[in-house]
């Protein structure tokens, strides 16, 4: 994964509640077995119209937002089912932080373990993050370590993470590369097994 300190970016205002894992990445396109290639399908079914073409109306076609690695959403966001794919698709697009008031909690823990940053911030917040994104490009720096999100206004929130979900999004670690961190105490153990037999 790719470790995240600070992300400075134009936030994309995705201005709907109860965002579930379906409308997310649909059902249609889960077939894939990789990790990668889920950016296109995002949000498909708001994005595209039913002939294909791009519906203009929805919010990643406008393209202010194109090169955008933040997205802000109303509460419950990724409900639903628990498909690893939505953070994928997330991702895959370019979105490295997700600020939002409430999420399920399987999406939220999806998303730190695929190398997204998941923000709760307070509901009054993050509305005025979407309205003011909504009104012109409207820029947020994230900071990780200091876990702050600042306006361009200057406007600072802070939010909490756990400490251990930290720790692996600042150095780039999935579980297993943790576990890893552990080798040398691993191996000791294992060879004082044998010693044992």
């Amino acid at each position: 994964m790719k470790a995240i300190n600070e992300i400075s970016s134009v936030l994309t205002p995705l201005d709907r509640k109860n965002v579930d894992t379906d409308q997310i990445i649909s059902k249609e396109f889960l077939k894939r077995i990789e990790r990668t290639g889920f950016g296109k399908y995002l949000f498909y079914h708001w994005r595209f119209n039913a002939d294909g073409t791009p519906n203009k109306d929805f919010v990643l076609n406008d393209p202010r937002f194109q090169d955008s690695e933040i997205l802000v959403a109303q509460e419950n966001f990724g409900c639903g089912s628990s498909r690893e794919h939505a953070p994928w698709a997330i991702l895959d697009y370019g979105f490295r932080v997700v600020i939002a008031p409430s999420y399920a909690d399987i999406f939220y823990n999806n998303c730190v373990k695929n190398g997204i940053l998941p923000i709760r911030l307070q509901e009054a917040e993050v509305t005025a993050l979407l309205e003011k994104g909504k009104q012109a490009p409207y820029r947020l720096d994230v900071d990780l370590k200091q876990q702050t999100v600042t306006a361009e206004d200057g406007t600072s929130y802070s939010f909490d993470i756990d400490p251990y979900w930290k720790e692996m999004l600042l150095n780039g670690w999935d579980e297993i590369a943790l576990t890893i961190q552990y080798d040398a105490y691993i191996q000791a153990y294992e060879e004082k097994m044998r010693q044992a037999q």
